[in-house]
């Protein structure tokens, strides 16, 4: 099923994204995550890889089944980096082969070591990948959006105006960058609809579940950490078990704010733990 129509259809939408081993790890474990997150009836499942296309080929391989095997929707991702149009085109084939109708277009990172005009060599913005795809295949279309702005953005004003350019372009649906103060998210949906951007707008959520790694993700994002947030590390910092509950009680206090608040989805950044998603999932009577 196409993403564009989930979104009309039922609101708020639930999703999960999962991320495929590296390739010396078995890949085993990974289906046993998606069979627990698929009892839980997502409306898709979002399949991600490594900077600069690393696991890109696993990537494909667990969109596969989730579509078929599992009879569940994909949501493959799509980054500008390292891509050609040739190995787009072929991809795009396999995924029609296979039945996978969404696809998240992204610039992604650049690894570590790699020259930017070595990344970049068919398509520069994710914009460019979206016309790509529109232009070639019967595709629903997402792409990332910063509710506290790209890091690479100048400006607000910018930062929006790029986003439009990918809506423009073709993108059928926002997927969130995580944030972890809601009126963060409200005001950026407030200027992007006043800006003429008026596609469907799903919130990415990150369960706070480990301190040191959500630090660690903040930092390459650009996300702040509000005083609460803060506060909880602080006064959990040699507490593993305690820092899991009070992040998980934070992430079921944003969503269910969120939710009150009518946002289009709830996609959960699941890092491929069911457990923590699950209950997550439960407490927010999402399922």
């Amino acid at each position: 099923m196409y993403i564009r129509d989930i979104l009309k259809e039922k609101k708020p939408s639930l999703s999960f994204e999962i991320f495929p081993p590296k390739q010396d790890l078995p890949v085993d474990k990974v289906y046993d995550t998606l069979e627990k997150l698929n009892t839980l009836s997502p409306d898709y499942i979002s399949v991600t890889y490594g900077a600069g296309g690393s696991n890109s080929d696993r990537m494909m391989e667990i969109a596969t089944t989730v579509q078929g095997k599992m009879n569940q929707t994909a949501l493959a991702h799509f980054t500008c980096v390292g891509a050609s149009k040739e190995n787009v085109e072929s991809k795009l084939i396999d995924m029609q082969g296979a039945g996978i109708k969404n696809i998240l277009a992204l610039r992604g990172d650049i690894p570590v070591g790699m020259d930017a005009s070595d990344a970049f060599t068919s398509y520069r913005y994710a914009s460019d990948l979206v016309k790509h795809i529109k232009s070639t295949a019967d595709m629903s279309i997402g792409v990332a959006a910063y509710p506290e702005m790209h890091y690479a953005s100048d400006d607000r004003k910018s930062d929006i105006e790029n986003l439009k350019i990918k809506v423009d372009a073709g993108a059928d649906f926002i997927v969130t960058q995580m944030f972890f103060d809601n009126n963060v998210f409200f005001e950026f949906r407030d200027i992007a609809k006043k800006a003429g951007i008026h596609v469907p707008m799903v919130t990415g959520i990150m369960p706070v579940l480990d301190a040191t790694q959500i630090l660690r993700m903040t930092k390459m994002s650009g996300c702040s950490i509000p005083s609460k947030l803060s506060r909880m590390f602080a006064r959990y910092e040699r507490d593993n078990e305690s820092m899991r509950d009070a992040g998980l009680d934070y992430c079921i206090e944003q969503i269910n704010q969120l939710i009150e608040n009518d946002v289009d989805g709830v996609h959960i950044y699941s890092m491929n733990k069911w457990e923590a998603t699950t209950k997550i999932v439960n407490a927010c009577g999402l399922r």
